[in-house]
């Protein structure tokens, strides 16, 4: 059987399962950060598949409650479902399994983190629905994404403190600074089928703008997290670099210069968080 017929590849590609760095990064940079670089690896194990079952599923789950919207919308209607390559079956399975793995991985963690699952799960499972009543539907995605940081830390410690807060705002407003420059491609379609969203309520220059103050204010709680562990130049340069990606990402794009969308909204931030990490790590562990 050829790659174009194997079932795990086609769920792969249909979750964007490569997306997952968009918060595993920022996860590993958090618990860096936290351990001083002493990883606890039983709960890093745990922790990886808590965010790889939440991320994954959230968006198997995504792609079931936007079948009938990505059937009607010629940028969308080749995905893998509406384009019959996989069925609805699929991805019911491949999403149960998914937030099994979730909620198994939470279990073996500690009492705060069982305690929160059922918020955790209740953003997995809302955040397709909120752009049908909500034009903040990006920073309530942006807010699912930033559980994977914050579960990272809880799990750590089994308590809150400031700086967790920091730091899943950044990841946040970051998240959802992008997701804004991705739904200008389709802000006509929103308005016909009555959906939500920060371009199709306030025209793609407004959300530009938006998405441009958004991924400001992160950038600048990214250097004030850094000053919560004392932390030296490679923090502050991998903040700069993170900062100069993020201005690229939004001068790409401009009203009437909507084709390298997906580059800025989706390829520039993949480097984004893997690029924060690396500089962590050397942060972390260079004399």
């Amino acid at each position: 059987m050829g790659k174009a017929n194997n079932k795990p590849l086609k769920l792969a590609q249909a979750v964007m399962i490569q997306h997952t760095l968009f918060s595993l990064p920022f996860a590993g940079a958090a618990l860096l950060l936290e351990t001083k670089g002493v990883i606890p690896m039983q709960k890093l194990l745990w922790i990886f598949l808590a965010i790889l079952g939440a991320r994954n599923g959230a968006n198997a789950l995504n792609r079931l409650v936007d079948h009938s919207l990505d059937a009607l919308n010629p940028r969308t209607e080749g995905r893998h479902l509406p384009s019959g390559r996989l069925t609805r079956t699929d991805l019911w399975i491949f999403a149960i399994c998914c937030i099994l793995l979730l909620i198994i991985s939470t279990c073996m963690l500690n009492w705060l983190c069982v305690a929160l699952l059922p918020l955790a799960l209740g953003m997995v499972f809302t955040y397709s629905y909120t752009k049908r009543f909500t034009w903040l539907c990006h920073y309530f995605l942006g807010a699912t994404v930033a559980i994977a940081p914050m579960g990272t830390l809880l799990a750590l410690n089994g308590a809150f403190k400031p700086s967790y807060f920091i730091v899943s705002a950044a990841v946040s407003l970051w998240v959802a600074g992008f997701d804004i420059i991705y739904a200008t491609q389709d802000s006509e379609f929103d308005r016909e089928q009555g959906l939500y969203s920060i371009p199709a309520r306030f025209g793609i220059r407004k959300a530009l703008v938006i998405a441009s103050f958004s991924h400001l204010v992160s950038f600048l709680l990214l250097v004030i997290w850094g000053f919560f562990y004392q932390v030296g130049s490679w923090y502050f340069v991998g903040c700069l670099a993170v900062g100069i990606l993020l201005f690229v990402e939004n001068a790409l794009v401009a009203p009437g210069k909507l084709k390298h969308v997906t580059t800025a909204a989706y390829h520039i931030n993949e480097i984004v968080s893997v690029l924060f990490f690396v500089f962590v790590a050397l942060e972390v562990y260079l004399p």
